[in-house]
């Protein structure tokens, strides 16, 4: 058996290690040139007008709600299939989370679920594009666009993604912001480390400076300006900044995006025509026309027509060498939500399903064609018995 292979890891190489290192012998180790350029190349990858990096994924995804100075009480919905995140942002502005069922086959939100959810209440949806596949943003914002309601793609998992109708994730055609992550199982890394586009001017000021404490030393901004020390806290923001040391990994690692997705999508391929025709197991259902950028390989099991459970599948793997993990427990069956929202189970039958048979299996663009072959082999000596 050859080294375990966890469902995800990131790869970093030479040209990563010394771009950091440049850093670390520079003058700046936050607060520098770094982040800039980082946010330059997000838009060159993107194609967005604005960029302001940020810490996390999480923090991308709150400042971007923060930044809409929703009253408190109104609603959000997003995917019960998502990490806590997406739907934590909402909370954490005072905004009461709602959720739509997901598409049986994409296991992406379904805009029609979405039109049946808006109230009069709703102020904002966070569509998420899951495993790296690009959500119907252009649909859901069809519906949301005549009533005011305000579109934040959640793309954690989907930069270097593009859509059927050949928009970049993170363009911001159809939204109004895009928030995402770059930690170390996502597409690129820069270890921790978030970021939101937008094509919006007076989002990305209020977004730069909720990053900071919200504070600016823009003299366009400052109400009175007595001196180079001056400078003025105009919001109650956050300390959300990306350090030039991350950002340095962050502009090497978007260099290598193309090779990742390329490396990803054999991977994809390769699995797809081993698992095809296995009993029991469905693969990935990519949309006509998307060219997506798989974060995640998430595959179907019917474990009850197996006769076992999840866990001794994911124990029989390790045992091979392969880890596994579920993405995700639906969001509205977490405790917090169910105390907090009265959420319960039943509420989003299609994403329950999903859940009950979800499994992800290894990919990383570092696995090596024998990496996919020994899960390969492992997958299927499990499911064919």
């Amino acid at each position: 058996m050859g080294e375990f292979l966890p469902y995800g890891h990131q790869w970093i190489d030479d040209n990563d290690v010394e771009a950091v290192v440049r850093v670390l012998k520079s003058d700046f180790l936050t607060q520098g040139p770094l982040v800039q350029r980082f946010e330059e190349a997000i838009l060159e990858t993107c194609g967005a007008k604005h960029c302001v990096a940020v810490a996390n994924g999480t923090a991308a995804l709150h400042i971007a709600v923060a930044a809409l100075e929703l009253d408190s009480g109104v609603e959000g919905i997003t995917s019960p299939i998502t990490f806590v995140a997406s739907a934590n942002c909402l909370v954490y502005n005072g905004i009461t989370p709602k959720f739509a069922d997901i598409d049986p086959r994409t296991y992406n939100i379904d805009p029609q679920a979405i039109q049946e959810r808006i109230t009069e209440r709703t102020r904002v949806i966070i569509p998420v594009h899951f495993a790296g596949q690009p959500a119907d943003v252009k649909q859901i914002a069809q519906g949301a666009r005549k009533r005011g309601i305000t579109i934040i793609e959640d793309a954690a998992h989907a930069i270097g993604s593009i859509d059927e109708n050949g928009s970049r994730i993170g363009d911001c055609r159809n939204s109004d912001m895009t928030a995402f992550s770059f930690h170390p199982v996502k597409n690129v890394t820069t270890g921790e480390g978030g970021a939101i586009t937008t094509n919006d001017d007076a989002l990305f000021r209020k977004l730069q400076l909720l990053r900071n404490h919200g504070i600016t030393r823009d003299p366009v901004l400052l109400s009175q300006n007595p001196g180079p020390w001056y400078y003025e806290m105009q919001e109650i923001g956050y300390n959300y900044r990306l350090t030039d040391l991350q950002a340095a990994l962050g502009v090497a690692q978007l260099s290598h995006l193309d090779a990742f997705k390329k490396r990803r999508r054999e991977i994809v391929a390769r699995y797809n025509q081993a698992f095809s025709n296995l009993p029991h197991l469905t693969v990935p259902f990519e949309r006509t026309g998307n060219d997506s950028c798989f974060h995640l390989y998430v595959v179907q099991i019917d474990f009850d027509a197996m006769k076992t459970s999840r866990t001794q599948i994911m124990e029989l793997l390790r045992k091979q060498g392969v880890g596994t993990q579920v993405h995700y427990i639906p969001v509205h069956t977490q405790p917090f939500y169910r105390k907090r929202f009265g959420y319960r189970d039943g509420d989003f039958p299609v994403a329950e399903r999903y859940y009950g048979r979800a499994l992800s299996l290894p990919l990383f663009p570092k696995m090596s064609d024998g990496d996919v072959g020994r899960v390969i082999d492992a997958v299927r000596s499990i499911v064919e018995g």
